[in-house]
């Protein structure tokens, strides 16, 4: 989300990658250029401070640049369900350490989003078939970028069995609720922002909360740029099923509690 944000990702990303041996990392992009969509150069800062995949969502074309980037850049991920004749694509084979196939997949939810979006149910449906844990895939990531919890925690079950993660973006507060599902798919609502949390979801505070109060706009919203946290999920996943063994959120630095995996 915004400076913050992306300090928070090319600061601690590379020590994190090398201190927990991580094998593939993906990053949610969707806010990182002034909390409106990613553009070109910031999407570059991100895979040199060691993402392999970088995923947006609904304002996966704020910034116009990303129009034509995005076909030239095949570790970025738009949605599925983005409209048809979006450029870009809405999931990818990846190869990790030791020739490891991760298939990364993104979709946009329908309840509570401004526009309607194609069904992402069945999208994934479709989709993951091509790529099957423990098939094709040693592991298989889902984000799923969507407001509504409950929306989110369908598609978790919906999915449990056939990804390794499920994990919520966009609503840019991390959940209390991750856990290994019964078939073995990681799940958590949402990740929560890698941003300021002094702020409203990311914001410099006066403006949303005069638009709150008030129900007037006088500005625009400004990224709050304070000490970050770092927000995700860790997951460790079994190589010959797919299936996650170990999921924990992980919360670094800024106002949150820290946690890091042993």
């Amino acid at each position: 989300m915004g400076r913050a944000g992306r300090r928070a990702i090319t600061e601690r990303l590379p020590k994190m990658r090398a201190d927990w041996r991580l094998d593939f990392v993906v990053v949610n992009g969707e806010n990182a250029t002034n909390g409106m969509g990613l553009s070109g150069n910031h999407a570059k800062l991100l895979f040199e401070a060691g993402a392999d995949c970088v995923t947006l969502g609904d304002h996966a074309f704020d910034q116009r640049d990303m129009l034509q980037f995005i076909q030239q850049e095949p570790r970025i991920i738009r949605p599925l369900n983005f409209a048809p004749n979006a450029p870009g694509k809405g999931s990818r084979m990846f190869t990790a350490t030791q020739g490891r196939k991760v298939f990364v997949a993104q979709a946009l939810g329908q309840v509570f989003m401004k526009r309607p979006f194609d069904d992402p149910f069945s999208e994934l449906d479709r989709t993951l078939k091509l790529a099957p844990r423990g098939g094709l895939a040693n592991a298989v990531v889902v984000d799923f970028h969507c407001e509504a919890t409950s929306e989110k925690m369908a598609m978790g079950h919906w999915l449990d069995g056939r990804a390794s993660l499920v994990v919520g973006t966009h609503t840019h507060v991390p959940t209390a609720d991750t856990m290994i599902l019964s078939k073995g798919t990681g799940f958590q609502s949402d990740a929560g922002m890698c941003g300021d949390y002094n702020s409203v979801i990311g914001m410099e505070k006066a403006e949303p909360m005069r638009r709150f109060v008030t129900q007037m706009q006088k500005e625009r919203f400004t990224p709050a740029n304070g000490e970050a946290t770092l927000s995700g999920v860790f997951v460790e996943t079994d190589d010959r099923t797919g299936a996650a063994k170990r999921c924990e959120p992980v919360r670094f630095g800024g106002l949150l509690a820290q946690q890091i995996p042993s």
